[in-house]
Parts: C-alpha cells; sequence; structure tokens
C-alpha cells in the first residue's frame, strides 16, 4: 500500500482536514447561541419577578457568566479560523467555558426556582 492509499477512507476518497474545524467552530457558534437565549430569559425572568434587589444581582451575574463565555468562544473561533491547523483548546480555556457553561446554567435555575 502507498502513502496515499493508506489514508484513503472506505470510499476511497481522503479526508478533508478542513472539516473538523469547520464543523468545531459552528459547535461554538451554537453553544454561544444557546448560552444568549439563556442569559436573555434569565433576564427576563428576574426583571418581571417578585424580587427587584435579587432579580438585578443575578442578572448581573449572568449578564457576567455570559460575556466570559462569550469572549472564551469568540477567542477559539478565531484561532480556528487563523490557521490551516489549529492548535489544541487550552485547558484553561477549556475550564473556563464548561465552568461558565454550568454557573450560567445554574443562575438560570435559580432565578426559576
Amino acid at each position: 500500500m502507498s502513502a496515499g492509499e493508506a489514508g484513503a477512507g472506505a470510499g476511497g476518497a481522503e479526508r478533508d482536514p478542513g472539516l473538523q474545524p469547520e464543523r468545531t467552530r459552528l459547535a461554538w457558534r451554537r453553544t454561544t447561541l444557546s448560552a444568549t437565549v439563556a442569559a436573555v430569559l434569565a433576564v427576563k425572568t428576574a426583571l418581571h419577578g417578585r424580587t427587584p434587589a435579587a432579580g438585578i444581582v443575578a442578572c448581573a451575574v449572568c449578564g457576567a457568566l455570559w460575556l466570559g463565555f462569550l469572549g472564551v468562544a469568540q477567542h477559539r473561533i478565531r484561532t480556528l479560523t487563523a490557521g490551516p491547523r489549529p492548535p489544541a483548546l487550552a485547558p484553561r480555556h477549556a475550564t473556563a467555558a464548561a465552568l461558565g457553561a454550568v454557573a450560567l446554567a445554574v443562575c438560570a435555575a435559580v432565578l426559576v426556582v
């Protein structure tokens, strides 16, 4: 087998290395959109709730969490589009994105309850 045949898939075509970064970039965009919807719904719930002071604080926390997640997502999207082979996601960025998403979900759940 030659090197070209070894890299061929079941259909005989080589894998396009550009597809994985594109799918990852689209996943970051979808996740950012989901976080935006959660933040907007949390703000709506907070502003129409019965405790305005606690609602405003929760609203501010949700907004700060959303901005932090948006920053991490935009940084990763720019990294994915910068070159032909993007570097791996840094552990601190992955941790920040995961903790931000979980914290935003917890904050929204507290507003609903």
